[in-house]
């Protein structure tokens, strides 16, 4: 596929998370800019299959830059899965004149893009958007920063009324497998102790640290666990069990769900998914494909999609030692 682009699709895939439609419009402006046509694609790759595209103008993405969620919808895809079904998209496609995909989206949206290079040799960036921050190759993912604020403020209310109550708080957040949203936000929110999926600290060093949290004089604690931890099947039976063996204490849990994936971006996921639209249309302009946009050091960088796909970002040491030294 030699020929100069004219036409570049753009789609979301897997969760959503605020900062996509930032993402969303600088792709549609940078294509507009260097002057070639966008289509967007709604409900990720089934609408591709199904051929759901509308072109996209500079003006149609007009106030969105501040809106949480993704205007171009998002879906699994059970079909894209099968060779059939990415024959079709890519023959939508074709048809459609289309000469570069932007995906945005985590490890499966990419895991399915480049699937689809390697069947179709068809021209393809991805954009990190998922709120775990669970993608190598960039320093943050779009989404990111937001869901620690939206964390944080919830804490904080959660902390006011345990405060009042003398009561300790499990607060359950995302993170299934990586623990980066709950160590960032029990630091930032003053946890006792916190809990992931990447350093299994094991019951007794949870229960030691309620110990000394007791003896010292504390008349409440907050506990931040990522969802993936693997101390017991789930938050509810850790509470179970504590509240067996410490009666003392008066314990909730409260799981914040969904409602990290909402809200209106912050300012660092507006810029940063800025940058990374600009960039990933500038790289399929540039002929580059089977790699995604980044930002390391705050430079934009690319990475293969399958080294971000196959790489795990490593858990900031020095974070977990100041958690430990800020919770006594």
């Amino acid at each position: 596929m030699n020929e100069p682009i004219k036409k570049i699709a753009v789609l979301t895939s897997g969760g959503d998370a605020p900062g996509m439609n930032a993402a969303i419009r600088a792709v549609v402006r940078a294509c507009t800019y260097y002057r070639i046509d966008c289509l967007g694609i709604y409900r990720g790759y089934q609408g591709l299959i199904e051929g759901d595209f509308k072109p996209f103008t500079a003006r149609e993405v007009s106030n969105i830059i501040n809106k949480g969620g993704t205007v171009l919808q998002s879906a699994r895809s059970e079909e894209f899965k099968t060779l059939e079904g990415r024959q079709k998209a890519f023959e939508n496609l074709k048809e459609a004149g289309v000469g570069g995909l932007v995906i945005i989206g985590g490890d499966g949206t990419f895991t399915g893009g480049l699937k689809f290079i390697e069947e179709f040799n068809f021209p393809i960036v991805g954009i990190p958007g998922t709120i775990d921050n669970d993608i190598y190759g960039t320093d943050k993912t779009i989404g990111y920063d937001t869901a620690l604020n939206t964390v944080v403020e919830a804490i904080d209310k959660i902390r006011d009324t345990a405060s009042s109550h003398n009561r300790l708080f499990f607060i359950e957040v995302m993170g299934r497998d990586a623990g980066f949203i709950a160590l960032n936000t029990g630091i930032g929110a003053g946890a006792e102790e916190i809990l992931i999926p990447e350093k299994n600290l094991g019951l007794d060093r949870l229960e030691e640290s309620l110990k000394v949290s007791k003896k010292s004089g504390k008349s409440s604690s907050i506990v931040v666990v990522s969802e993936g931890d693997k101390i017991g099947k789930n938050v509810f039976e850790l509470a179970d069990y504590i509240k067996e063996k410490y009666p003392f204490y008066d314990i909730r849990v409260s799981v914040l769900g969904h409602m990290q994936r909402g809200g209106s971006p912050s300012c660092y996921d507006r810029v940063l998914a800025s940058r990374l639209g600009v960039a990933a249309v500038e790289t399929l302009l540039d002929r580059s494909t089977g790699v995604m946009v980044g930002v390391t050091n705050n430079q934009v960088s690319t990475v293969g999609l399958n080294k971000a796909i196959k790489m795990n970002n490593d858990i900031n040491i020095e974070l977990l030692k100041v958690a430990e030294i800020t919770s006594v």
